[in-house]
């Protein structure tokens, strides 16, 4: 097995045991808790599916982006949000029952949305635009479902046993990340260097804003989850967005990942002042008056 190979195995598993801690906290009424909540539900869907296609769709129409840059946004507009992040989005305020439960939502919901979105964008900008219904199942499967299934079972059989390892495992995950994008960086500076060069940091910087905007502004009333949902909005499954521009375009799988990784960085810091907003906010909430 080559160091290439090895690298996507390392992140899934970080990806993978990240996801298995969550669900050694949650239960079965946290992963269906946005089902039960019909109106918060249609608010996410309307947030994530909905306005963000829409707004890069427009983008990507009416201004001039790079080739890479227009289709790994694309893809990520249609890509629900990475597994990763409930951990955060609970950090931050969020219900464990709302951060798990807009993950599943995303992720089921997905496998319908995915390929009616792409072939909606296809036939907007005449293209023949697809992805494989196999490749979103797999992905969502390993990277979601399953391990979220499989904690969910060790908390209700052995609530104990999976309260002492949860911590254990999501420090392991957060080492395997590690060793997985430092290796993907260094081999791919030359390529994101590139594309920071070309202008792209403003349309990456615009995705993460207006997504922060559209899901703050339809999160519901409680702060803590229009925080989460201003989150998932602004931030999506590297994995699924990759997959869904490389399987359109392989010849330009190399830039794409590019775009994707530099998403991730720019997101990451654009949310900054946001969430330290939000953090003063619940802050002043708090406080006595």
């Amino acid at each position: 097995m080559t160091f290439a190979q090895i690298i996507p195995l390392v992140l899934t598993a970080s990806i993978f045991l990240n996801v298995l801690a969550l669900g050694l906290a949650a239960g079965l009424e946290d992963a269906a808790y946005l089902f039960r909540k019909p109106f918060l539900l249609l608010r996410a869907v309307l947030s994530m599916n909905v306005l963000m296609v829409l707004i890069v769709v427009v983008a990507a129409s009416f201004f001039q982006l790079t080739f890479p840059v227009k289709v790994a946004l694309l893809a990520l507009a249609v890509s629900p949000m990475p597994p990763l992040l409930p951990t955060k989005e609970h950090k931050h305020g969020a219900t464990r029952s709302y951060a798990v439960g807009l993950l599943v939502a995303a992720v089921l919901l997905s496998l319908v949305f995915i390929p009616w979105s792409i072939e909606w964008i296809g036939r907007y900008f005449g293209t023949d635009a697809r992805v494989g219904a196999s490749n979103i199942v797999s992905i969502v499967l390993i990277t979601a479902i399953v391990p979220l299934a499989v904690g969910m079972m060790a908390n209700w059989l052995l609530p104990n046993l999976a309260a002492r390892v949860r911590r254990s495992v999501s420090i392991l995950s957060m080492i395997l990340l590690v060793i997985g994008v430092v290796p993907i960086l260094f081999t791919m500076w030359g390529t994101i260097w590139a594309t920071i060069v070309n202008g792209s940091l403003i349309a990456l910087a615009c995705f993460t804003i207006l997504g922060l905007g559209v899901g703050h502004v339809l999160g519901g009333p409680e702060p803590g989850n229009r925080t989460a949902l201003a989150l998932a909005t602004s931030t999506r499954h590297p994995g699924m967005a990759l997959m869904i521009a490389a399987t359109n375009f392989p010849d330009q799988k190399a830039a794409f990942m590019a775009v994707i990784i530099l998403h991730l960085t720019v997101g990451a810091l654009v949310s900054i002042p946001y969430l330290r907003w939000r953090k003063g906010r619940d802050r002043e909430a708090l406080s006595p008056r």
